[in-house]
């Protein structure tokens, strides 16, 4: 059974950081492409940074330049680190996996087997 477990989640003021981490146990590939999504009141979940099978690291227009993706293959562990956040950011952030290796721009939820729980970010003006 895959488990990805996210922390780091806060309440932060406008302007702030946080830097969210997500641990995967159970069967998963190294290979697999990870990602981050969120979710706001009443939102479609978005993709908003993700990185494929080779590495590839693609962002969504709304975080670029605020946000960066890594991760740690021997921790088996995702960062998605946010600076200068804003209210509009404010949302529950989930990180999820692909089941088999998976290359190109890695932002649709639909190529994603494995989710965890979420964590709640809040950005207060």
């Amino acid at each position: 059974q895959v488990q990805l477990v996210e922390s780091g989640g806060g309440s932060v003021q406008a302007g702030g950081s946080l830097r969210l981490s997500c641990v995967a146990s159970g069967y998963t590939r190294v290979s697999s492409a990870m990602a981050w999504f969120r979710q706001g009141p009443g939102k479609e979940r978005e993709g908003l940074a993700g990185i494929d099978t080779a590495g590839t690291i693609t962002y969504a227009g709304s975080v670029k330049g605020r946000f960066t993706i890594s991760k740690d293959n021997a921790k088996r562990t995702l960062y998605l680190q946010m600076n200068s956040l804003e209210p509009e950011d404010s949302a529950i952030y989930y990180c999820a996996a692909t089941r088999i290796p998976t290359w190109g721009p890695v932002l649709d939820r639909s190529l994603f087997n494995y989710w965890g729980q979420g964590t709640q970010v809040t950005v207060s003006s």
